[in-house]
C-alpha cells in the first residue's frame, strides 16, 4: 500500500509518498487546503519527514533513507550520480553527463534530472548551468536558489 503525507517546509508544502519498503516521492505541493496527516505512517515515510525536518534545521547533510526509484536505466544512473554531489556543492549538467559515461549527453541528463521523483533527498537542485547560472528546476528557481544557499550556509556546521 502506498501512503502519502504533507509536511510544511521553508520552501513550501511538500508531498511525500512511500510504502513500507521506501520513499517513492517528494514533490512540491500546491499550498491549497488543509493538511491531512495519516495517523500512522510507515517507518520509511516517517523517517523521511524526520530527516527532512533535520535537513531544513541545518542539522543533516546526508539522507539515509530507503528509496524506491523507478525509471529507465539512464535515469537511475543520473539519480544515483546526483546523490554523489556533496552537500553544499554544485555541478554542471555537462559534468554530470561525464560522470554517468555520456560526455555529450548534458541535455539527456537535464531531462533525467527533471524527471527526478524525489526532490531534495535526491538533490537535483545541486545541478547548475555550465556558466554557473541557475537553470531549470521543477520547484522553481527561487526554491533552487534557497536550497543551494541553505546548504552552503550550513555545510561546515553539520554533524552528519
Amino acid at each position: 500500500m502506498t501512503y502519502s503525507t504533507y509536511m510544511e517546509s521553508p520552501v513550501g508544502r511538500l508531498l511525500l509518498e512511500g510504502d513500507e519498503e521506501g520513499l517513492r516521492g517528494v514533490a512540491f505541493a500546491k499550498d491549497e487546503g488543509k493538511i491531512e496527516q495519516a495517523m500512522r505512517l510507515p517507518a520509511p515515510l516517517q523517517n523521511a519527514v524526520n530527516q527532512l525536518n533535520a535537513y531544513f534545521a541545518g542539522d543533516l547533510r546526508h539522507f539515509d533513507l530507503p528509496l524506491k526509484l523507478a525509471g529507465t536505466p539512464f535515469q537511475l544512473a543520473v539519480w544515483r550520480a546526483l546523490q554523489d554531489i556533496p552537500y553544499g556543492e554544485t555541478t554542471s549538467y555537462g559534468e554530470l553527463a561525464r560522470r554517468v559515461g555520456t560526455p555529450k549527453g548534458s541535455r539527456a541528463v537535464g531531462l533525467a534530472n527533471g524527471a527526478n521523483p524525489i526532490a531534495i533527498v535526491v538533490p537535483c537542485h545541486r545541478v547548475i548551468g555550465a556558466s554557473g547560472s541557475l537553470t531549470g528546476y521543477g520547484g522553481g528557481l527561487d526554491r533552487k536558489r534557497w536550497l543551494i544557499e541553505h546548504e552552503r550556509r550550513w555545510r561546515t556546521d553539520c554533524l552528519f
